[in-house]
């Protein structure tokens, strides 16, 4: 089934799992998701710029598990747990991504691209999770293992550049 507006604003659930909306795309919709989430992050760091560390975190933990709650209500409307549209899950390994990242919007270009690499490619164990992995947790934690990847290459580069 091909997700509308209709059902993005039929229920908060598919609001959020449709990733307000970004999900619709009809092209490369976790691409989207994925800028669409660095754009919401970059408005909130411009609104909230002296939230602690542990407050971000925080609120990363709870949108991890709303995606967990969220995601299978809107999977059984679209016929499939993993449909392309829902990008909740993009969202999240975003958000982890950008806030593990130095400072500035090169940095965080470099984060969204290379969480996209990943996420696209998924080498191991990330393949084997999105294949055994076929509720809620499971499109949510492919995810997360994807922005480890993103982070593990990134930090160390941070670590080599002069």
């Amino acid at each position: 089934m091909r997700p509308s507006v209709r059902l993005l604003v039929s229920h908060p659930a598919h609001f959020l799992s449709l990733g307000l909306g970004s999900g619709l795309a009809p092209k490369a919709p976790g691409t989207f998701g994925s800028f669409a989430a660095w754009a919401v992050y970059a408005v909130l760091a411009a609104l909230l710029p002296t939230v602690p560390l542990w407050v971000c975190i925080g609120a990363v933990i709870v949108a991890f598990v709303v995606g967990v709650l969220c995601i299978p209500l809107t999977g059984r409307a679209l016929g499939e747990v993993d449909h392309g549209a829902i990008v909740w899950d993009e969202f999240v390994a975003v958000w982890i991504v950008l806030l593990c990242l130095p400072a500035g919007w090169l940095w965080q270009l470099a984060g969204v691209l290379v969480f996209r690499f990943f996420d696209i490619l998924k080498p191991w164990p990330i393949r084997i999770a999105d294949a055994r992995l076929k509720n809620g947790f499971g499109v949510m934690f492919d995810d997360l293992l994807a922005a480890g990847y993103t982070l593990l290459c990134l930090l160390l580069t941070a670590r080599f550049l002069p």
